[in-house]
């Protein structure tokens, strides 16, 4: 995909998934998740080169006009978008792939001072809610979610909700509740079936009643 193209892509997940926008050139103008992504692409690019420390100052230039921090090294797919955005920090090793949209004072964060991966791999069209901490070299499978201000430092699966401080997966335990709720259903009705619970019944035998 050109770089035009991809612009394009970024304007139109900002109207996407943020119902306040009203237009392209609002996007373009006042949108500091979208500025940020610009200025990340160049310093990328610089860091790709070689070119470390201009990288760094082009980086920490577009930290003091957004308000968002991302290491020039961070690999960002398409269509990403950070709401509102003041306080997000995106570390050296991150990995953030298609459509993923982070909202404001979201740390992708690294918890070693190896230079190895150290920073989170977010999947396809993630989600991490406001104030939430993604630590470590952790992966977050497609489509999960990251409840505000949620702390997670383990693999999410794919289609998970997580929440909490350790964060933990609720959707999961949505489903273990409703099957234990089942299951208590059935060994209520099979006790009801239990020898001396059974309903009297009347059977004729040779023209006599037996109750059984």
């Amino acid at each position: 995909m050109g770089l035009l193209d991809s612009i394009r892509g970024d304007i139109k997940a900002a109207r996407k998934r943020d119902p306040a926008a009203t237009s392209d050139l609002e996007v373009i103008l006042t949108y500091p998740g979208f500025h940020a992504r610009q200025i990340h692409r160049l310093a990328h690019s610089l860091q790709r080169r070689g070119l470390r420390v201009p990288a760094r100052v082009v980086s920490h230039l577009g930290r003091a006009f957004t308000g968002i921090e991302i290491h020039p090294g961070a690999r960002i797919g398409e269509g990403f978008f950070i709401d509102h955005g003041m306080g997000v920090v995106i570390g050296e090793t991150a990995i953030i792939e298609e459509d993923v949209h982070l909202f404001q004072g979201v740390t992708l964060g690294g918890t070693s001072t190896r230079r190895a991966k150290r920073h989170p791999t977010l999947h396809a069209n993630v989600v991490v809610g406001a104030g939430a901490k993604v630590i470590g070299d952790v992966t977050i499978g497609e489509n999960a979610k990251i409840g505000a201000g949620s702390v997670v430092v383990t693999n999410v699966p794919a289609h998970a909700t997580v929440v909490g401080v350790p964060g933990h997966i609720v959707a999961f335990a949505d489903v273990i509740k409703s099957l234990e709720s089942r299951i208590a259903e059935l060994e209520s009705r099979i006790a009801e079936l239990e020898p001396g619970k059974a309903r009297k019944t009347v059977v004729s035998v040779d023209g006599e009643d037996e109750i059984t």
